[in-house]
């Protein structure tokens, strides 16, 4: 069989490309087996130290720490899932009264429309006419798309479940599979991915989660002080968006302000809000992520907001989760592959000593070149 480095620069490119396309292509149209996999691999590596805790300090059976440890995953789950879904309940029945607050800043908003740029009362109300019609016409579509999703979401953390327990169960299968499929000359390799994997996930999701509590308090505190209606809803809401990287902190400030620019008359509350917000979000990210989720793997901005895209179009809000976790652990293997390290440079933060790229130096200007090798 001919080697594909054999072949032209162009051909070898030309083959990458169709496989990073296939690639996307199987993504998408497989996202409903894909995205529960992915949840249920990251939340086994979560729950191995419950199982490991069960079986080996309690004597609890293997199959029933496993069991008992995707129960207690899924009591947590549920339980946040139900006091979101207790305060998104009483944000709705207060629709009434913030529409009321609508109205009030639509009359200003049309006063202030109609003298900076002359157009009508009357023009406007047609112009929101249209609106409304477009709204009506796309609700019956609306509500099937919720319906959908709703559904959807059942079947993801059903299957998660059912995945997650049986990867814990056969999870010594899966690793002697793993160090099969390989040449006995990458073992030392593989065990090293599969360890340090394991322990970034872990720190990851474990962080995530304890920065996301910390944030949720620091959030409700401040609206409540303000005394902001909905504090709780809207702390620990924009406290979930700020998992998203770089994006998450602002579409958290323009909901919350927004919300409350329904709810409350005063001006000087958004001003407080954004203040505090970004208050919160210097010490998340200056004291908070590099203590809590700060790991060995460190991703540069620029990765981290393109995978965050990528991850966004190719799998939607899954995707933006599992994006960090994905990169994290790609950059860990390409960093132990000798073709694939300059990738594994191109997705660090300086990982290596002063900066240098491992196996080149710095010359004047930016070029890198290779070391020569002693003999």
């Amino acid at each position: 069989m001919t080697n594909l480095k054999e072949y032209p620069f162009y051909i070898q490119f030309t083959f990458k490309l169709l496989m990073v396309l296939l690639l996307g292509i199987i993504i998408i149209y497989g996202k409903n087996i894909i995205v529960p996999f992915v949840f249920s691999i990251l939340l086994s590596i979560l729950l191995l130290p419950v199982t490991n805790f069960l079986s080996r300090k309690l004597l609890v059976p293997k199959t029933l720490a496993n069991l008992t440890a995707v129960i207690f995953a899924l009591a947590v789950i549920a339980a946040v899932i139900y006091f979101l879904s207790h305060q998104l309940a009483r944000f709705l029945n207060d629709i009434p009264s913030i529409k009321e607050h609508l109205e009030k800043h639509y009359q200003t908003l049309q006063t202030w429309v109609a003298d900076k740029f002359n157009v009508s009362a009357s023009q406007q109300k047609i112009m929101i006419q249209h609106a409304s019609e477009n709204v009506k016409t796309t609700g019956t579509e609306f509500l099937g798309e919720t319906f959908f999703t709703i559904t959807q979401t059942v079947f993801y953390v059903i299957m998660v479940a059912i995945y997650c327990f049986l990867i814990l169960v056969y999870r010594n299968m899966i690793r002697k599979f793993l160090f099969s499929v390989f040449n006995k000359t990458h073992e030392n390799k593989i065990s090293d991915i599969l360890s340090e994997s394991k322990g970034i996930v872990q720190k990851y999701m474990l962080g995530l989660i304890t920065e996301m509590g910390i944030i949720a308090v620091l959030n409700s505190a401040v609206l409540l002080t303000i005394g902001v209606k909905y504090a709780i809803f809207l702390g620990v809401f924009s406290a979930i968006l700020n998992i998203i990287p770089y994006v998450g902190i602002f579409t958290g400030i323009v909901f919350t302000s927004l919300v409350t620019l329904t709810t409350s008359t005063h001006l000087s509350d958004i001003v407080w809000i954004v203040i505090s917000f970004e208050i919160i979000h210097f010490l998340d990210a200056n004291i908070l992520m590099p203590k809590i989720v700060g790991s060995k793997v460190k991703i540069n901005a620029l990765i981290t907001i393109l995978g965050v895209v990528i991850g966004g179009t190719l799998l939607g809000l899954a995707g933006i989760f599992l994006a960090l976790p994905t990169i994290a652990i790609l950059k860990i293997i390409f960093d132990r592959i000798d073709e694939m390290k300059p990738w594994g440079a191109l997705m660090g933060d300086d990982t290596y000593p002063g900066g240098k790229i491992a196996g080149y130096k710095k010359i004047p200007g930016i070029i890198l070149r290779r070391k020569k090798k002693k003999n």
